[in-house]
């Protein structure tokens, strides 16, 4: 079974939902009743706003209140949220958040897919959303990106190395087309909005639904595959 995720490192509901799939995960994958078949998962590139600008970043709450129509109801959007997250076991600080534009976060997601397994691209993952959310890290800035892959992703020599290393990959063009090859593969899903859980090619979750419905899919997809 293969599962493709579309999401982006500056979407509450991806964090929301990564906690999700995740219980539901452990589950189906352990136990009595685990089921048989390997499953194959890596995340795929989405931007929410690929205008954003690359070399700078802007207060959260400014950002949601264009969008949403004021300061008032940004705010009320922010609480809902943190009290969302938090059911979760997820600390919502978006007071602190800084919006900006996510590409260079996507390459450092595709090199990590690319070069690791699930475990370690989910890791990451889970270190930029964190830094996002909870941090208050400009996730748009490469200096913060290689200091987070550094503490993230496992690497060979020492840790100055492997930045200068993630420094030249920033510099390069590696991943470029790649990712932007993701982001039209979303478009040609029909995804338009994120998290979206993509099974096999076929079937899609989309958004953070609750663990027993990723559950229930993740175990139907199972049997049909068996059958």
């Amino acid at each position: 079974m293969q599962i493709e995720i579309w999401s982006d490192v500056v979407c509450p509901w991806c964090f929301i939902g990564k906690r999700r799939f995740e219980a539901a995960l452990e589950k189906v994958t352990t136990g009595p009743d685990a089921i048989s078949q390997p499953i194959e998962i890596v995340y795929r590139a989405y931007q929410l706003d690929p205008t954003a600008p690359a070399n700078s970043s802007a207060p959260v709450r400014e950002v949601y209140a264009k969008k949403f129509g004021g300061a008032e109801r940004a705010d009320k959007i922010i609480a809902q949220l943190t009290d969302t997250a938090a059911q979760d076991g997820i600390e919502f600080r978006m007071d602190i958040g800084q919006r900006s534009n996510t590409i260079l976060a996507h390459r450092l997601m595709w090199w990590t897919g690319v070069n690791h397994d699930y475990q370690v691209q989910s890791e990451l993952k889970e270190s930029l959303l964190n830094a996002y959310f909870t941090e208050g890290v400009n996730v748009g800035d490469s200096e913060q990106l290689i200091a987070i892959g550094v503490r993230t992703i496992p690497h060979d020599g020492d840790d100055i190395e492997f930045a200068e290393f993630l420094r030249a990959f920033f510099a390069s063009d590696a991943g470029k087309g790649e990712v932007a090859e993701e982001l039209a593969n979303a478009i040609s899903h029909g995804i338009t909005g994120v998290p979206t859980y993509v099974i096999n090619g076929q079937w899609s979750i989309p958004g953070a639904q609750d663990s027993e419905t990723f559950e229930r899919v993740l175990r139907r997809t199972a049997e049909r595959s068996a059958s």
